[in-house]
Formats: C-alpha cells, sequence, structure tokens
C-alpha cells in the first residue's frame, strides 16, 4: 500500500509538470445496456467534437457484451467510437441473487480501470443496478459522478437504485422541471444541477424526415404498413418476478388473440428475463406468423418502428418517455412505471391479472394518434450544454497510477538452471514461454526489445492468444534470492543466480507496462499459493518447502506470511545440518540445499557417472546427454546402492532441517512442493518420528497437490494486494 501509494503521488506530479494549467478534462463515460447508451450517445458525440477541451474514454461492461442480448456494444463501434474497456460484469442467473453478485463482480473490476483511466469525471445515467456499481466506485475513489436522468419517480427496485446514485452523485442533469425540484428536495446543490431535458430528444424528433418503410419491411415483413402492428417490450418486476412473469404470459396472449403482426424485444438482463423468454418460446412466439421476436434493434431504428406503429404495449420507459415525442399510443402494464411524468398517449392499466383486461386495453389504444412533441423535457439536453456544465464545474481530484489493458499472461524465463516466473492474474492462469532461455542478467531488465515489453508494444500490440479478453490488475513476479518485497528489489542471491543481486525488478517493469508491480521470494509466493489454494487453506500456522533446483520456503504464522527484520526469514534451504558437510552455493557448509537441492543431487550423479558408477542395467545414456538429479533418482529406483545412499542422505538432511524448522515456530502442517518432494516425503516422516520431540511428532507432512505453487503465489501476491488496497 506504501509503494502504491508514493507511486500515486509521483504520476500525480508528473502529470501536472507535463500538462500545467493546460489540462483538459478528461471524461468517462460508462454504458451497461442498449437503453442507457441510446441517452449518453449525443452526449459521447458533442464531447469527442470538441478534442481542445475534453479527452473521452468510453467503458462498456453489463448486457452490451452478452451474445443473448445482441452483443449491443457493436453500436459503439459504429457510432465510431474507441471503447477503451470492456468489462464483463453480469452473473447469469435466474434470481435476484445474480444481480448482487453482478453488482459485486463490476465492484471488483472498476477500481483498476477507473485507476487506470484517472478520469476527473464520470457521466452515469439512469436506474440500473450496473449503474449504481459505478457511481459506488467512484464516489470511493473521489472521481466526480454526473448522473444523468435523476431525479425521477417510478415503482420497483429502480427508484431506490436512481435516488442512491443520486445521492453519490455530484452534478445532475434532469429532463424535467419536477425531477429538478426533487433533487432539490433531496438536498442536491441547486449550482450542480442543470435541467437540460431528454439526451435523446432532438434525434427523437428528427426522426419524422427519415425514410421508414425499409425499416418497418425489414423488421415485421414487406406485406405491414404504418399504424398496423404493435411492439411489445417487457421487463421483469424484480420486485415481484412471479406477478410479472404471469403478467407477460397474460400479455402474449392478448397480443395473440389481437391478431396485429407484433415485435417482440428480449427482456433486460434482470432477475427473472430467462423465465420470460422461457414464456415466449413456450407460446411458440419466434414462430408465429404474426410474430417477430428480437434480441436488439438499433436505436434508430427502433425509434422509427416505434414511430410509426399503431401501439407500444408493455412497462418500459421508453413507452412512457421517447414514444410520446411521436404521438404513438402506448399501453403501460403493471407497476414499473409507477410515479413517472407522461403524456396524454399513454393508458395505465396498473391491475394487468386477466387477458381480457389486457386485451380491452389493445382495443382502445390500437391505431389512435396523438399530437406530435408530447415528450418529457422542454428540448433535448444538447451537447453543447452539458460541456459549458462541465467547463463550469471543473473538479480536481487525485491522480492514480494507469494500468495497461492487456491479456492476463504468465512470462517464464530460465537463468542459469533456475526459473524466473511473472504472474498477471485475473482470476484464470495460462503459460507463455516469453523469454530467451540461454541466461539472463539484471541487464535483461533495461533491454526493452529483449524482454518485448516496451511502453508501445506492452500497450498497443495485444498478445495473440485464442483466449477470451481478460483485464488484470497487477503484475507479481516470484523469483529466488533475498526480497525486498515493500521496494520490489532483489538484495542479494546465492550463485545460483550469479549477479542477481540489487537488482530493482519493480520500477523499469512498472514504467514500461503502467502496471503497479509485486515482487517477492519463490518460496513466500509458494507460501502464499498454499494459503489461498492448496492445503494450506484455513490453516493458521503452517511451512513450506520447496525442493527444486535449490532449496527454499515460507512460513506462514497466524495466517500471515513472515518476512523478518530484513527479509531473511525462510530462507530454510540454509538451515546447517552438518558442520563438515559439502559446501553450499551460499558459501557455508552443510546446508540442506547443499545435500538435497537439485543441483546438490546432480553434483553427485556426476561424480558417479565419472567413475563409472551410475549406470547400471536397464539405464543408458547418449554421450552428449547431460548427467541430471533425475539420472540419480533413476538409478536408485534400478537398484543402485551408491544413489539410492546418497538420496538416503539427502533427504536425512531435509528431514532435519525440517525438525529445526518444528522446534523453532511449532507449525501445524509441513508442505513438501517441487520436483523432488515426492522423493523426500517419507524419508522426512521417517527423521521426524526418529528426532523430534514428542510434542511435534505428530505433525502433518504432505506434498501439495499445486502444479507450480510459486507460479501461483506470484497471483496470490496480486490477489493479496487488490482486495485490500488503500487509496
Amino acid at each position: 500500500e506504501v509503494y502504491f501509494k508514493n507511486l500515486s503521488k509521483q504520476k500525480q506530479k508528473e502529470v501536472m509538470e507535463k500538462n500545467g494549467n493546460n489540462h483538459k478534462l478528461r471524461v468517462c463515460v460508462a454504458t451497461c445496456n442498449r437503453a442507457d447508451y441510446s441517452k449518453l450517445a449525443p452526449i459521447m458525440f458533442g464531447i469527442k467534437a470538441e478534442p481542445q477541451f475534453f479527452e473521452l474514454d468510453v467503458v462498456v461492461l453489463g448486457s452490451h457484451l452478452i451474445d443473448d442480448y445482441g452483443n449491443t456494444y457493436r453500436m459503439i463501434e459504429q457510432d465510431d467510437f474507441d471503447i477503451h474497456t470492456r468489462l464483463h460484469t453480469i452473473v447469469r442467473g435466474e434470481d435476484e441473487a445474480a444481480m448482487v453478485e453482478s453488482v459485486g463482480l463490476a465492484l471488483v473490476k472498476l477500481p483498476d480501470v477507473l485507476n487506470r483511466l484517472k478520469p476527473d469525471i464520470m457521466i452515469v445515467h439512469g436506474d440500473r443496478f450496473d449503474a449504481l456499481a459505478l457511481a459506488t466506485s467512484a464516489a470511493l475513489m473521489n472521481i466526480r459522478i454526473l448522473h444523468i436522468e435523476g431525479g425521477e419517480v417510478s415503482g420497483t427496485i429502480d427508484d431506490s437504485i436512481r435516488h442512491a446514485i443520486t445521492k453519490l452523485a455530484h452534478y445532475h442533469v434532469c429532463c424535467t422541471r419536477s425531477a429538478e425540484q426533487h433533487l432539490i428536495a433531496m438536498c442536491e446543490d441547486h449550482d450542480r444541477i442543470l435541467l437540460a431535458g431528454c439526451p435523446s430528444y432532438d434525434k427523437l424528433l428528427s426522426a419524422k424526415n427519415k425514410d421508414y418503410m425499409s425499416i418497418i419491411s425489414m423488421w415485421l415483413g414487406e406485406d405491414v404498413k404504418t399504424r398496423d402492428y404493435i411492439v411489445a417490450l417487457q421487463h421483469p418486476v424484480t420486485t415481484d418476478i412471479k406477478h410479472s412473469i404471469k403478467m407477460f404470459e397474460l400479455t402474449l396472449d392478448a397480443l395473440i388473440s389481437f391478431n396485429k403482426r407484433t415485435l417482440v424485444l428480449f427482456p433486460n438482463v434482470d432477475a427473472g428475463d430467462k423465465e420470460m423468454v422461457r414464456v415466449m418460446r413456450k407460446k411458440g412466439i419466434e414462430h408465429h406468423p404474426n410474430f417477430r421476436a428480437v434480441k436488439h434493434v438499433p436505436f434508430d431504428q427502433f425509434i422509427q418502428l416505434v414511430a410509426h406503429a399503431g401501439c407500444m404495449i408493455g412497462n418500459s420507459s421508453c413507452g412512457v418517455r421517447e414514444v410520446g415525442a411521436f404521438g404513438t399510443p402506448v399501453i403501460n402494464l403493471g407497476t414499473r412505471q409507477t410515479g413517472r411524468e407522461t403524456g396524454e398517449n399513454v393508458l395505465h392499466v396498473r391491475d394487468a391479472d386477466t387477458q381480457d383486461k389486457i386485451l380491452h386495453a389493445l382495443q382502445l389504444q390500437f391505431g389512435k394518434q396523438y399530437p406530435w412533441g408530447g415528450g418529457e423535457g422542454p428540448q433535448g439536453a444538447r451537447p453543447e450544454k452539458l460541456i459549458g456544465f462541465f467547463a463550469a464545474s471543473r473538479p480536481c481530484k487525485v491522480h492514480f497510477e494507469t494500468v495497461s489493458n492487456c491479456k492476463m499472461q504468465f512470462l517464464e524465463w530460465q537463468t542459469q538452471g533456475c526459473h524466473k516466473r511473472e504472474g498477471l492474474s485475473s482470476h484464470s492462469l495460462l503459460s507463455w514461454s516469453g523469454w530467451d532461455s540461454s541466461g539472463a542478467s539484471p541487464s535483461l531488465w533495461q533491454q526493452e526489445d529483449t524482454c518485448g515489453l516496451c511502453p508501445k508494444r506492452a500497450q498497443k500490440r495485444w498478445l495473440d492468444f485464442n483466449f477470451s479478453l481478460l483485464y488484470f490488475w497487477d503484475l507479481g513476479i516470484s523469483t529466488g534470492g533475498r526480497v525486498n518485497p515493500r521496494e520490489g528489489i532483489v538484495l542479494h542471491s546465492t550463485k545460483l543466480i550469479q549477479e542477481w543481486s540489487s537488482v530493482d525488478l519493480r520500477t523499469p517493469i512498472s514504467d514500461a507496462l503502467h502496471l503497479p508491480v509485486w515482487v517477492d521470494n519463490d518460496g513466500n509466493c509458494a507460501a502464499l499459493a498454499e494459503r489461498k489454494f492448496g492445503h494450506g487453506k484455513g490453516i493458521e500456522n503452517f511451512v513450506t518447502l520447496i525442493t527444486g533446483t535449490g532449496i527454499g520456503g515460507g512460513i506462514v504464522h497466524q495466517h500471515e506470511l513472515i518476512h523478518g527484520s530484513s527479509f531473511c526469514a525462510a530462507e530454510l534451504g540454509h538451515i546447517v545440518v552438518s558442520l563438515d558437510g559439502p559446501e553450499c552455493l551460499c558459501g557455508s557448509q552443510g546446508c540442506i540445499e547443499a545435500y538435497a537441492s537439485g543441483i546438490a543431487l546432480q553434483r553427485e550423479a556426476k561424480k558417479l557417472h565419472d567413475d563409472d558408477l551410475l549406470l547400471v542395467e536397464g539405464m543408458s545414456m547418449k554421450e552428449e546427454e547431460i548427467v541430471s538429479a533425475a539420472h540419480l533418482i533413476q538409478a536408485a529406483k534400478l537398484g543402485n546402492t551408491k544413489a539410492e545412499s546418497i538420496l538416503r542422505t539427502a533427504g536425512t538432511a531435509l528431514g532435519l532441517g525440517v525438525v529445526n524448522i518444528l522446534h523453532t515456530v511449532n507449525p501445524s502442517l509441513v508442505i513438501l512442493s517441487g520436483v523432488l518432494a515426492n522423493h523426500y516425503v517419507n524419508a522426512v516422516k521417517d527423521v521426524i518420528n526418529r528426532q523430534a520431540l514428542s510434542s511435534v511428532k505428530t505433525v502433518d507432512v504432505v506434498v501439495s497437490n499445486l502444479a507450480d505453487p510459486a507460479l501461483l503465489g506470484a497471483a496470490s501476491l496480486v490477489l493479496d494486494y487488490t482486495t485490500r488496497r488503500i487509496y
């Protein structure tokens, strides 16, 4: 957290020095569905047309990105807007819990998006649960919020969400005088309220002069005439799902009986939407000759369809608002829009509990023509109004570090026999070999072409994986050596990784990728992985030992990772178990690593091979093949007594080290991981039974079930810091 705060201050200073007093207002527009984009698009066009004053960032989330709802993000691209970030935030489900989970998922993902964009102001529309997540995230991060269409009154949970967003927002653009009065009654500052009318109203009024017959023919058939079809758009009422589904069923029965060509649009993403779709299919609506069922109609075409319809029926806000601009008759069913200001073209059927009531309403309304221009608002919310409003209300805020938009990846490289790995986490894991394995040095981090991670390539080039787009939070690095995780510096290492001392891993990578970077020792990372994903989950005190090229480990005490006063805790491979043992790469003698590491076993295997004592019946080696620890293990399995003795000694040395650990920190669990863990686990248990005090002989010793705990630990670093970061 300290690192992140310091980084933020530094970036803020850089931005101020670069831009001086001519800093453009950076506006983030977040759109969640087809309905709110129709209101936000005119504002976005106005902002885009003033590049000397504004920078526009578009964030797309919610049902825009779901195929079942038409992948409506495409209409944003068709309008020539660059989508800066796509966030998959919808949790699919049948009940209210799915909406709550969707809000939670959005709250998890949004902070880093906002932290990366550093907007001066965020524009949020309406009363959807997605918008509540947007407003909550921005408000808590001290980002100014402009709320469109607040102050209105309607039924169901939408009312509560809309007013909650109003209290989170700093500026308000409302559509009617009544909405303005509601905002003032909610103690909002009058100077921060702009009465501007409906943002899409000007576009609605211009629809009358456009060609519409081709659009009607495309969606409803060539034999359909104007004023001789119905548009149906009905959503579930989340406060009474069962009743709203029953009402939808009655509506379809009434429309079938009314026997007019009908365009039925799929409902919004709300609890109960899937059940409504099932009702449609149960009644055969998609195959009925009088019906056309569609997921999405582009807004320009939709307004033509409702402008020339004989009637619109359902409970959408579009019916009680925008359709009034055309004088099209509307039947508003149920309580979803209770309290809305409506025109004379709307017939309310609050208690739509029988087919006959709905059918009677259709007979009353179908084919009528009301005066054009009966919609809400004095006029459209023209962009120039909002631009002036922005300019007069320019806020000050703290800038935070940006985060690049990339696909999640793991980068692996090899340095003189010891693997280093980076983990960039976004819930999923994949690996990619991206480094020259011939041997790397600290200067690697300054060689952008070698890394392939220079700013231009990191920010503008997408790595070509056949995986869905993932947004990732931070970057975690697991590395050998003694690490200062606060500064992201490898303080020093053994001869195992030459020149890997006083290496700042964090700064060059963070500067290149514009990502927060977290660094820790691979043994500590393995312990973090076990705590989050493995045997250590829920265990208060445990120790992890990595048995691989070297010997490392991590200690978790009272659920927290122990680093020590000089970051030297858990250097378990350098516990001395013999005063006159073999020389270790750390410069000492008799360390566990000098006996039980992969390098130690390779050393002993070479000695046997040089004395022609390694190979036994059933083994063979090519002349150019390098002798490794694997050959020693194979020889022991085939009955080579000298190889067996070496492995037994190595297992005993490791077991003695574990006994020392048990007597020092008294964990309740010891986890062995790495390629040699299975070969050592029984030997370690035997030594504990022979050498340990009786009070610790019952400790569990297990082999890790994680494929690569050090790598998973790098992801755990990211998850740990991301979920408890303080801004």
